[in-house]
């Protein structure tokens, strides 16, 4: 059983969420696997975007959800 290769085209480089000591650095992208229709990523990613970490991919339904679970907990978080 061969090993498909797994491709990928980052069309929005959207934002740092942080970098580590070694160049890597957590982003948020707006990115195309094998292909498909684009999706939004969080994960890690080295300095020339060839090598990657785990991540999470989330369908722009997803995203406006997270946001909305963000926007609550840090409305919570004011108020501690």
């Amino acid at each position: 059983m061969s090993k498909q290769e797994l491709k990928f085209e980052i069309l929005n480089e959207l934002g740092i969420l942080s970098e580590g000591s070694k160049g890597w650095k957590k982003e948020l992208t707006r990115i195309s696997w094998n292909g498909e229709e684009p999706k939004y990523d969080i994960r890690t990613w080295d300095p020339e975007h060839k090598k990657m970490g785990k991540g999470i991919t989330l369908t722009e339904e997803e995203l406006r959800k997270l946001k909305d679970l963000i926007e609550k907990e840090l409305e919570i978080l004011e108020n501690i």
